[in-house]
């Protein structure tokens, strides 16, 4: 509960309880031999045999006995082997045989499909050829499971070296085989927990899945699925490591109808008011001069299960979607590990060591470094979506804006929210293409009087009257040693409201 307090604590009249879970997890398993040089050592000193055999015999032969072990295993379990190509949904194809033929546990069937994925290519070299990393069209085999402990889950092998694993699992259908074995009561529908009896007990169950021995869990699946690594690969070791990892924080509230009304506010909030610099706050990074990235936020509202706002830095994300009208699911996407910092050991080639604050690892023990910083990010999020549907009135917020400001026994007029060209200013100021560094004169000038008075030293001097206006009254703040402004907290909260509550009564002036 602490770890939302101040949105829990606004609207805790509305909400049942609160779920911090993992979603989708992705694993990946690479043997070393991923390394040309490595894969060069193994042809020439392990197997001695030239390069061009590996490629044109050894390889091959490999692939063969990987789909046949792929019949074989699901011909011995009586279940389906489909070889399948184009655009197909695997995940609905397993859930239909489940369905169909009341799998309770082991395999539930073998997809084979065409795709192409990192391979290798014999090149030219100075002596010898020599191996180079070259994507292959390539069978790849995907087995379904339903696991007695993870539920259902999915495992991609890739057919032609280095023969890449990839290991599916969902956090929301582990922690419901832990419930079900726990006999706690749950209702899980569409990978949400729509209803839940101990919501405590239930939240120390999902906290263990980071902890759970994923080196030994994983391990296991690949040797079932890759018969080469008992004998012809068990010169390689496999290197197991966190692709991507979704982590939600589900609010479970009372009813649609308290929902609805809310999750409205909370879109409109969140799509006008945060900027490039809020969202990295919110994912756990400063605003810098060096930070070359996009940064930028995606409303979309022709989804099939309802509106979702998603917030992008990078390949790393923020996600706020309603599920069923019942639960609000604000979730953090890690793609990219060391976009965050951890405190650790680091390891240097020289063989020494140093402690400190470094970039976080992708290997699977770090998943609960996952844990802490998705949720971390998920609480920012939250707590910033506070504000929304203060008791105070709007307009009365809009006061100060509205007044006159004295400054140095000058005075400064105020500005009227419900007029337009004041409201167009305001929306420029808020623009997130030019707010991640900060803004200067001429882009508002552009904006506001379009590209037509770019020369025009009379408009930059209104331009400027207008930033002096919104600076007196701290809703904007000069950068140092620039001639570019920022806007503050206050500002950015202030001008938001003004925009939104004159795009609710008038839309149609402010899009003219």
């Amino acid at each position: 509960m602490s770890t939302v307090s101040r949105f829990l604590t606004k609207f805790a009249s509305l909400i049942l309880c609160t779920l911090h879970c993992f979603d989708r997890v992705i694993f990946k398993g690479h043997l070393t031999m991923a390394a040309p040089s490595t894969l060069e050592m193994f042809v020439d000193y392990v197997l001695r045999v030239r390069r061009c055999h590996f490629i044109k015999v050894l390889a091959p032969q490999y692939s063969e006995t990987l789909v046949r072990h792929a019949q074989a295993m699901a011909r011995r379990a009586g279940r389906t082997y489909l070889y399948r190509t184009g655009s197909f949904k695997k995940d609905q194809w397993a859930e239909r045989i489940i369905r169909e033929q009341r799998i309770e546990s082991g395999l539930v069937g073998i997809l084979a499909t065409q795709e192409t994925c990192n391979s290798f290519t014999l090149v030219p070299g100075d002596k010898r050829p020599r191996f180079v990393c070259k994507p292959r069209q390539q069978r790849v085999l995907y087995y379904y499971f339903l696991d007695r402990q993870l539920g259902l889950i999915h495992v991609r092998l890739q057919t032609w070296a280095p023969f890449t694993l990839q290991v599916y699992v969902n956090g929301h259908n582990w922690l419901a085989q832990q419930l079900a074995r726990l006999q706690l009561g749950f209702v899980l529908t569409g990978n949400a927990f729509t209803e839940l009896d101990e919501p405590a007990k239930v939240q120390r169950q999902a906290d263990r899945f980071a902890r759970l021995d994923w080196a030994t869990i994983l391990t296991r699946y690949a040797r079932r699925v890759n018969p080469l690594l008992r004998k012809e690969l068990s010169w390689f070791t496999l290197r197991w490591v966190v692709d991507q990892a979704e982590f939600s924080t589900d609010l479970l509230f009372k009813s649609r109808t308290a929902l609805a009304g809310l999750y409205e506010k909370l879109l409109a909030f969140a799509n006008v008011t945060f900027t490039p610099q809020d969202v990295l706050r919110f994912l756990g990074r400063k605003m810098h001069g060096r930070f070359d990235g996009e940064v930028h936020t995606e409303l979309k509202t022709d989804r099939l299960f309802g509106t979702r706002i998603k917030h992008r830095m990078r390949s790393n994300w923020l996600k706020m979607y309603d599920k069923f009208g019942l639960i609000l699911r604000v979730e953090t996407v890690i793609n990219d590990a060391k976009a965050f910092a951890v405190y650790r050991k680091r390891y240097h080639h020289d063989g020494t060591s140093s402690q400190g604050y470094f970039p976080m690892n992708k290997e699977v023990g770090c998943l609960v470094q996952y844990q802490e910083h998705a949720l971390a990010c998920n609480r920012r999020y939250l707590d910033a979506l506070a504000v929304v549907d203060d008791p105070a009135p709007a307009y009365q917020q809009l006061r100060q804006l509205t007044e006159p400001k004295t400054v140095a026994g000058r005075s400064y007029a105020g500005f009227n929210p419900a007029r337009r060209d004041d409201v167009r200013l305001f929306a420029a100021v808020l623009a997130g293409d030019h707010i991640a560094q900060g803004f200067r004169n001429a882009h508002i000038r552009l904006k506001f009087f379009g590209a037509a008075s770019a020369p025009n030293t009379r408009h930059s001097a209104a331009v400027g009257r207008l930033l002096k206006r919104l600076h007196n009254r701290q809703l904007l703040a000069k950068i140092p040693r620039t001639r570019r402004w920022r806007l503050t907290n206050d500002g950015r909260h202030l001008l938001s409201q003004a925009v939104q509550l004159y795009a609710q009564r008038w839309p149609e002036l402010l899009a003219a």
